[in-house]
């Protein structure tokens, strides 16, 4: 397991949950705009923390702690990340994935499994802005751990960050298409700062452009929410 970083407490990373955060190195996305950039480029480069040590402070952490946030990086590339849940699930904790959606074989699995609580599954954009961003070859995976989620009784949420020059309003609209009948979907603002790519030193939308999107996407959603 290649634990990069630990959180010991959020307010916001696991909804209505107080949770720690643990983080995972390696990812097969290369978005621009991604702003953890030694996670998916140079996890090696980063100090690990050993499993055991996370899960002994999580331990003693148990009557202040109601869930384990699983973020990266890609947490499903993992080879042990269904050990891992089991162990926390076997803790007394709830877990949430966080996820680009390119392995719908694990997040089914760990669905399947009682391995996960929650899903944030993050949209980069429609089919279309994929393209633009050299990941057309996941479109299809993507859209399939979505159809997963719709299907599943787990909780979860879809989100996408609005990133000038790869999403705009007709990209949100194409992904409320095929996102149709999802419980809940967020618009997130774009931080320009600390990018993989210095491509995308860009200014972000204003709020009033975000909430135009949040409108054209209520359609679609059961609830529709933005994050600014």
């Amino acid at each position: 397991m290649e634990i990069k970083g630990l959180i010991k407490t959020s307010l916001i990373d696991y909804p209505g949950r107080i949770s720690s955060v643990v983080f995972f190195g390696g990812c097969n996305f290369r978005c621009g705009f991604c702003f953890n950039p030694s996670l998916v480029l140079r996890p090696d480069s980063l100090p690990s923390v050993p499993e055991e040590e996370v899960l002994s402070y999580l331990k003693k952490r148990k009557k202040w702690i109601d869930g384990v946030v699983l973020l990266g990086g890609e947490p499903t590339l993992q080879p042990g990340i269904q050990d891992f849940a089991k162990k926390l699930k076997r803790m007394g904790f709830l877990v949430k994935l966080d996820t680009n959606g390119s392995n719908p074989k694990i997040v089914k699995e760990m669905i399947d499994s009682g391995l996960v609580d929650y899903v944030a599954m993050d949209v980069k954009s429609s089919p279309e802005g994929y393209e633009k961003l050299g990941l057309s070859r996941f479109v299809g995976r993507v859209f399939e751990t979505a159809r997963i989620l719709m299907k599943s009784g787990v909780e979860y949420e879809f989100r996408t960050t609005a990133v000038p020059g790869v999403v705009d309003e007709e990209d949100v609209t194409r992904i409320g298409e095929r996102l149709s009948g999802g419980k809940r979907y967020f618009i997130q603002q774009f931080r320009p700062e600390n990018t993989l790519s210095p491509d995308f030193a860009r200014e972000p939308y204003p709020k009033e452009r975000l909430e135009r999107m949040v409108e054209l996407a209520r359609p679609f959603f059961g609830f529709v929410g933005l994050r600014a």
